[in-house]
């Protein structure tokens, strides 16, 4: 497949942002439609684009098999079969594939990749504090989540990735975790933890300190410590170099970011304020993705006339109606309500296009998907969700 050739003059749809990069960064707050509209998007790339198109997601919650129809998907690549497509209508000129991260897998092989010889990597794997840590310390899913993304990008299988993130608020954790984590296996923190242990010698100072701890914690747990950060400092350079290296690939023209949010206020604030962040730290914003919009027609301004007229002829109207059949006063009260209703939704839906307005000054396209009347839990249901927001 010919390379993509990287759009210089603005994109003008989702489809022109997809069509010009390899990764796509999908975040957003949670329940607002992330999970589905990063795997939406990923199906119409491969429908429309062709080539190998990956959506890989590293939200702990696992919410992306069931909007794929796939079941088991884990840290290997799975490819989405075919019927899944045919089943919806659908013929795809290219692949769809999809993972979810398997954080202690990850590890495993993080661990083996960057360990200076197999006996370290084999005895860093037996720790027993790295066997019970290493897929719940700090910064260990988000980091591993950039490994991961930076390892498939880097052997060039597919032509497309799109990164379904954890929510908004852990998202920055997600984008500064490579740094932070290679920050820790040099801090002065674990300096202090292994040193003595290295060196056997102990000053007056601390030697009280650990004898407490060795009396609480029991001595074998402090070397396992010990043992556990020693082994991970043979690694320190491989992590600063994978570090250095993710960081230029989330800058890198070939990677965009997509931001998913409703138009419900505190979605909508944690958007904007990482739209900022992202302006800030100088990545690129590609789209805007707002779901459960209200429709256009609700702004039209002959909707509002007739729905005042009727409001306003509600008497006349029920007289008409009931013909002695039904109660005209009652007729009356949902005439009343139905156009007091729709006058409500038309205020909504104007300030949503303002909102709209406002967030089209950022991004490279802002696109909207109206309510829908079911649940996504299928290939159908992605395509139409899809549809919405390709342009």
């Amino acid at each position: 497949m010919p390379r993509r050739v990287e759009h210089r003059a603005r994109a003008g749809s989702l489809d022109q942002v997809l069509a010009a990069k390899e990764i796509v960064i999908c975040c957003g707050s949670g329940g607002v439609g992330k999970t589905t509209t990063a795997a939406a998007a990923a199906a119409m790339a491969a429908v429309h684009h062709g080539g190998r198109v990956l959506v890989l997601t590293v939200d702990p919650a696992r919410r992306l098999a069931d909007a794929l129809g796939l079941a088991g998907i884990g840290n290997a690549e799975t490819r989405v079969p075919a019927e899944a497509f045919s089943g919806a209508g659908a013929k795809p000129r290219g692949e769809l594939w999809a993972a979810m991260l398997d954080t202690k897998q990850s590890w495993d092989a993080l661990v083996r990749r960057h360990a200076p010889d197999a006996a370290t990597a084999e005895a860093i794997l037996r720790n027993p504090l790295y066997q019970s840590v290493s897929g719940r310390f700090v910064q260990s899913h988000e980091y591993i989540a950039m490994e991961r993304l930076y390892e498939i990008h880097g052997k060039g299988d597919y032509d497309l990735i799109v990164v379904d993130t954890p929510p908004t608020r852990n998202a920055l954790d997600f984008l500064d975790a490579p740094q932070r984590m290679a920050d820790f296996f040099s801090s002065r923190l674990l300096r202090w933890l292994i040193i003595p242990y290295r060196s056997r010698l102990m000053n007056a100072a601390s030697r009280p300190f650990y004898q407490v701890a060795d009396r609480i914690l029991g001595t074998a747990f402090l070397q396992d410590i010990a043992e556990f950060f020693m082994l991970f400092q043979t690694m320190y350079e491989g992590f600063v170099r994978r570090a250095e290296s993710v960081t230029r690939l989330l800058h890198d023209r070939r990677t965009t970011f997509m931001m998913v949010s409703t138009l419900e206020a505190a979605p909508l604030h944690e958007a904007e304020a990482f739209i900022g962040l992202l302006d800030e730290r100088g990545y690129h914003l590609g789209a805007v993705v707002l779901n459960k919009v209200l429709p256009a027609y609700l702004r039209s301004d002959e909707g509002a006339r007739v729905a005042e007229a009727m409001r306003d002829r509600a008497g006349e109207l029920a007289a008409q109606l009931s013909k002695g059949r039904d109660d005209p006063a009652q007729l009356q009260r949902v005439l009343v309500e139905v156009a007091e209703s729709y006058c409500n939704f038309q205020v909504v839906a104007s300030r949503e296009a303002e909102q709209e307005a406002e967030l089209a000054v950022t991004p490279d396209v802002v696109a909207t998907v109206p309510f829908f009347d079911t649940d996504i839990y299928d290939m159908g249901g992605l395509l139409r969700l899809g549809e919405q927001i390709w342009g």
